[in-house]
């Protein structure tokens, strides 16, 4: 029988699966900036970040909390508002001649919120090395899908719909208007 066994104990972050470090390190041997992404219940955040030996640092964040400074009225939590956040964090990008970056996701962040905002990103002029298969579809991207669901709902229950699509109604706007809402503010952006 041993009697000097040690046990190594691994990172803690790691060990809650929220941290790959063998990733980590290959982003970070790149050189390049990081477009790190987190989502919340009502928000999704951008940021671009940098390495540092001292700790990361951030050269341009954006949330989709921007969008309502912008005129969005509209759900800040869906795809849609996700991809005009992407094209949000583009457009500041620009401005600090940041034009390539790479994603950096953690293990539990994985969703078409997440991937349409680098679709936007993308879309906006940044260059990111990612497939086309992960990202939602146009009508998805677009709204096309949540406006058909408001359109359906209030044909079959008009009391689901009121609750579903209450913050739209007061803020008189129809959801089954989302697209050109979405375009609207995809002009918008572009300028």
């Amino acid at each position: 029988m041993a009697t000097n066994q040690r046990k190594i104990v691994t990172f803690r972050r790691r060990r809650e699966n929220r941290t790959s470090y063998k990733k980590r390190l290959k982003m970070l041997m790149s050189r390049k900036p990081r477009l790190v992404i987190r989502k919340s219940l009502k928000n999704i955040i951008a940021q671009i970040v940098e390495y540092e030996p001292k700790g990361d640092r951030v050269i341009v964040s954006a949330s989709s909390k921007e969008l309502e400074k912008s005129g969005w009225k509209l759900s800040r939590s869906n795809i849609p508002a996700s991809y005009l956040t992407g094209m949000i964090i583009a457009k500041k990008a620009k401005t600090k001649n940041i034009g390539e970056v790479i994603v950096d996701l953690s293990f539990s962040h994985k969703s078409k919120r997440v991937y349409a905002l680098v679709k936007g990103a993308i879309d906006n002029g940044m260059n990111i090395n990612a497939s086309e298969e992960v990202f939602p579809d146009e009508d998805t991207i677009k709204g096309k899908k949540i406006a058909d669901y408001a359109e359906k709902l209030k044909k079959e229950d008009a009391e689901k719909y009121k609750k579903q699509f209450s913050n739209c109604l007061k803020a008189n706007l129809n959801p089954e208007d989302f697209v050109k809402e979405f375009e609207q503010m995809k002009n918008k952006l572009k300028e």
